[in-house]
């Protein structure tokens, strides 16, 4: 990818709506991501009934309920799924997903998707993660919780499966919601890109937008990151999100980064150019010279502009002989 690949990352943040999820389709293209992500699962294929709540949950949904009847009410079943993809090409945003069960990831294969999203939870899991692998498609995993041997064993399956690495991008990631930003360790993914010599980028839960654009200069070719359209809603994610504006301005960011980051050669800019003879120095007159006199460290110095010869060669002019008048803090001819 030639620029920072940024996924806005809408999740359940659509609260089981369909039309709460093209108002985050139009946020997210509006915003300039590159593509709008949901989850896709059946609550009953992913966590058993007696799955507790992460703490997070605890805080931010209802009490009373499991994390089953929590996640029942935030599907999208197939039908709403053909109507958010028919209006993300309306939108010219792309539809991506991160299926959480095997079910899910044939109906995103069936659906047409040309790449798969496997969330944290996901790199331990055997079956899926060869699900996955055998479609040959684009991933990009995510490693919240994992160690390096834990990756290496998830890409191993992947590529034994039938995907490419070179088709597999490798997302740091910390689960917690809201991530402190003491634990957020982005030179981690650093790590994960000599280790494995693979495409790395950074799926981010901290609360504000300075670590993914951190991210960003550090070196992720990929982004993700939550939004929503109001932090005050009711669901699991939506208080660690970023509202539209926040995240219009995380991608703007980005964007200047990516400006900012070059192509690593160092050499003058076309902006600085004109400078060059402003700020740069010349060897000058340190007082009248007449014609025939030698150049000398008491006659000569070096001053702005730096339109004369440069004060680099001030050994080959030692020694010179004046052809003709100088006045003081002219630019001395050979």
């Amino acid at each position: 990818m030639s620029k920072v690949f940024i996924i806005a990352e809408a999740g359940v943040n659509h609260n089981g709506s369909i039309e709460l999820a093209k108002c985050l389709v139009d946020s997210a293209a509006e915003a300039g991501a590159d593509t709008v992500k949901f989850q896709t699962f059946r609550a009953e294929k992913m966590t058993s009934k007696f799955a507790p709540k992460a703490a997070y949950q605890e805080e931010t949904t209802s009490g009373s309920e499991s994390q089953l009847d929590m996640l029942k009410k935030l599907e999208l079943d197939s039908n709403a799924h053909v109507e958010i993809i028919e209006y993300c090409r309306k939108k010219s945003i792309m539809f991506l997903s991160a299926p959480f069960d095997i079910e899910s990831v044939d109906l995103l294969d069936k659906l047409g998707l040309e790449m798969f999203k496997i969330p944290s939870g996901g790199v331990t899991d055997l079956p899926y993660l060869e699900r996955i692998g055998s479609l040959g498609k684009k991933v990009i995993m995510s490693t919240g919780m994992a160690d390096l041997k834990e990756i290496e064993e998830a890409l191993d399956v992947l590529t034994r499966s039938g995907t490419s690495k070179e088709d597999i991008t490798i997302l740091h990631c910390n689960t917690e919601y809201p991530t402190p930003v003491e634990d957020t360790n982005l030179a981690a993914m650093l790590t994960m890109k000599k280790v494995f010599k693979a495409n790395v980028g950074y799926s981010d839960h901290t609360t504000g937008t300075e670590v993914p654009i951190a991210a960003v200069a550090l070196g992720a070719s990929m982004i993700e990151k939550h939004f929503t359209l109001d932090k005050g809603m009711e669901g699991p994610d939506h208080r660690m999100s970023l509202e539209p504006h926040e995240f219009k301005s995380m991608v703007e960011a980005i964007r200047n980064i990516e400006k900012a980051l070059g192509d690593g050669r160092k050499k003058p800019s076309k902006s600085e150019a004109g400078n060059r003879r402003i700020v740069r120095k010349s060897i000058v007159a340190g007082r009248d010279i007449k014609k025939g006199e030698i150049f000398t460290e008491e006659n000569i110095t070096a001053k702005r502009p730096g339109s004369g010869i440069s004060p680099m060669r001030w050994h080959d002019v030692i020694g010179k002989v004046a052809k003709r008048d100088f006045r003081k803090d002219e630019v001395l001819t050979l």
